[in-house]
């Protein structure tokens, strides 16, 4: 049976991951593959720790190079992270014509189109399933499961971090710094947790399938990014009384020649099947014209979900290899459709609002008033008892469909005024059409 050289670069968790699978199911891919993975060299530059996997020191080197440049490495799996030295160790090997496999969500996010073009020009497999869902087969499903779809919209819960600090806050009734400390404390949040919870680690993977499921290219500047450091234990308890629960959302939707991709917590029904979505798992809900609705739920991140989406990848590669085969799957299918992007002003949503009004007769019809100039019309109004001192009382209302740019207009107008005591808490509303 031949033998396919793998080349990993990084032993972290994911690594780690990567090697006891192949080390325990090694003999299982091999019947199933016709061809048996073998770990050819490890690099890193810590090559001390225990990570409670047995390899032949002769493997490991920190010269990360070298991996790439040995001939006897016939697919390089990159799980360094970052857009640095990663980077140039994936050009270095699809230069070099070997296929790549890797979980770099920043990497394809920031440099995905001049990656992908150089794979198209080398005619060599390049592989990201890993990078969106860990171990949820989105990647897959869009590039080969749903290609015969035209996807309307994808709505996703992309981040565990967030879910799991979200659910914490609803069920506990805690307030957002205290089930942030608590997920560090159970390892579902790093030190520094900023590129989870102010979004950009969901904006990544939104970037990604948005350009998997429109065939463009779509620049991260261009996707409106929310995290929720905003979110309030008040508003979670308010939105359940309205039916409600508050998630952090990456929404990609289509329609009219336009692509709108944004990444925000928002309101989603009771009902909704993303609602029931709890702790550390993930869920992407897909539209296409055929499929209807399609649901892919699971594990977002860990080492051993992860994992087997990596070798998933290798797997393909070396089906592609014995096959003599090489971009079976487009990395990226292109369209002939000219899209643009969407600009964030004209999205049309629901939209939940908190106030916080003096408590003084007439004050709401005020506010009424002003949204209506605006052209906002109100779903429903709850005035609650809660006094927020200095004699001002929360106000929580829903409005029907309406314009962002509209809903920016009037609470900028709202919130000058004297009968206000805090800005305005404006949350989106997503619900299952």
């Amino acid at each position: 049976m031949r033998d396919i050289g793998i080349g990993i670069l990084g032993f972290g968790t994911i690594g780690t991951g990567v090697v006891k699978g192949l080390q325990e199911n090694g003999d299982l891919l091999a019947e199933r593959l016709g061809a048996r993975p073998v770990i050819r060299k490890i690099a890193d530059i810590d090559l001390e720790s225990d990570r409670g996997v047995d390899v032949d020191p002769s493997i490991l080197t920190n010269d990360a190079a070298a991996v790439v440049d040995d001939p006897d490495v016939h697919v390089v799996v990159e799980l360094i992270g970052g857009t640095g030295i990663a980077k140039d160790l994936v050009m270095k090997a699809l230069e070099a014509g070997k296929p790549v496999v890797t979980a770099n969500k920043a990497l394809l996010a920031k440099h995905g189109k001049e990656i992908v073009k150089l794979a198209l020009d080398k005619q060599v497999d390049i592989y990201f399933g890993a990078s969106v869902g860990g171990g949820i087969p989105i990647i897959r499903a869009l590039r080969e499961g749903l290609v015969a779809n035209r996807v309307e919209s994808i709505d996703a819960i992309l981040n565990g971090t967030c879910n799991y600090i979200l659910t914490k806050m609803e069920e506990e009734n805690m307030a957002f710094e205290v089930a942030l400390k608590k997920a560090q404390e159970a390892g579902f949040a790093e030190a520094d947790p900023t590129l989870d919870i102010e979004g950009h680690d969901t904006a990544h993977k939104a970037a990604i399938l948005a350009s998997l499921a429109f065939g463009m290219e779509v620049p991260l500047d261009s996707i409106h990014v929310e995290g929720i450091t905003g979110v309030s234990d008040i508003d979670m308890k308010y939105a359940l009384q309205a039916g409600y629960r508050i998630k952090l959302l990456a929404v990609i939707k289509s329609g009219d020649g336009e692509v709108e991709v944004r990444v925000h917590p928002a309101l989603v029904p009771l009902n909704h099947v993303l609602a029931s979505v709890r702790g550390v798992y993930n869920a992407v809900l897909v539209r296409g014209d055929l499929v209807k609705t399609s649901l892919l739920y699971g594990r977002g991140a860990g080492m051993e979900p992860t994992a087997s989406t990596v070798l998933g990848d290798v797997a393909d590669v070396v089906r592609n290899i014995v096959c003599g085969s090489p971009c079976r799957v487009p990395a990226v299918s292109l369209l002939a459709e000219s899209r643009v992007m969407k600009d964030m002003a004209n999205i049309e949503s629901r939209y939940y609002m908190r106030f916080s009004l003096k408590d003084e007769a007439g004050v709401v019809a005020q506010y009424s008033e002003v949204l209506g100039r605006h052209g906002i019309s109100i779903a429903s109004l709850m005035q609650k008892e809660e006094n927020e001192g200095d004699s001002f009382v929360p106000v929580v209302l829903v409005t029907h469909k309406t314009v962002e740019k509209k809903v920016r207009a009037a609470l900028e107008e709202i919130d000058a005024l004297p009968t206000v005591g805090d800005k305005t808490v404006v949350l989106r509303i997503e619900e299952q059409e």
